[in-house]
């Protein structure tokens, strides 16, 4: 008898889902909110809190980032890449969704400087990506449980110089009840279940991380947008 192949993991379970909801339903709403189209009342307070966000993380890694690799882990279409490019990074831009690395590619400038991006489908915890000296991952955990978020990132700590930063949707009365109800959009634009965590519990399984010691926090709300930056430094 045929031995059963082994059952995906609750991790590569939503992944599939997730590259599923990018490249389908969701491909077209996410390059105009990733745009400077025009976009509905609720989708305008979600690009702000995305913007805001992303010079968050920004201002958190080295502002000279010659010889420097940095992976930007579940790039999208590829805003954060080309910023880190911009200050003379080798960026590793890497999503599950095919669709978004192709606009990505698209969009991306034809000069960056002393920087360059490369584009990549896939997993962001491919060993075969290679190593780094800063890893972001802006709102590409948001649909992971704490459990899974710590994982990931401990995964990627082992390419990891220097520090990662990255987003979590932060357990809030608000999305709490959102995510009840499954709402974070309206019904023909829902997304995967954005899954709220609590952050003391987050706190408490990061710092099990033996090589990592927790920076800086800073949380966004901007209308329909909640999400909560952390910095995770290597030790010295």
């Amino acid at each position: 008898m045929a031995s059963r192949a082994p059952l995906p993991s609750a991790y590569e379970t939503k992944r599939e889902n997730l590259a599923a909801y990018f490249d389908g339903t969701a491909r077209k709403a996410w390059i105009d909110l990733t745009s400077d189209a025009k976009v509905s009342g609720i989708r305008a307070t979600v690009r702000a809190g995305r913007d805001e966000m992303r010079s968050t993380l920004m201002s958190w890694l080295p502002e000279d980032l010659r010889r420097c690799r940095v992976l930007d882990a579940g790039c999208g279409t590829g805003a954060l890449s080309t910023l880190a490019a911009c200050r003379g990074a080798e960026v590793t831009g890497v999503d599950i969704a095919g669709g978004l690395i192709d606009v990505a590619r698209e969009r991306s400038p034809g000069f960056i400087g002393h920087g360059k991006v490369t584009w990549h489908v896939g997993d962001m915890t491919d060993p075969a990506l290679g190593a780094f000296d800063h890893v972001a991952a802006m709102d590409s955990l948001i649909h992971y449980d704490a459990s899974d978020i710590v994982t990931t990132l401990a995964r990627l700590g082992q390419r990891c110089a220097s520090s990662m930063v990255f987003t979590f949707a932060p357990h809030t009365k608000m999305l709490g009840a959102m995510h009840k109800v499954g709402k974070f959009f309206p019904r023909s634009d829902r997304a995967p279940a954005i899954m709220p965590v609590n952050e003391d519990e987050l706190r408490s399984a990061l710092a099990q991380l033996p090589d990592w010691r927790i920076g800086r926090s800073h949380r966004v709300s901007s209308g329909f947008y909640t999400s909560q930056a952390l910095e995770l430094v290597k030790r010295g």
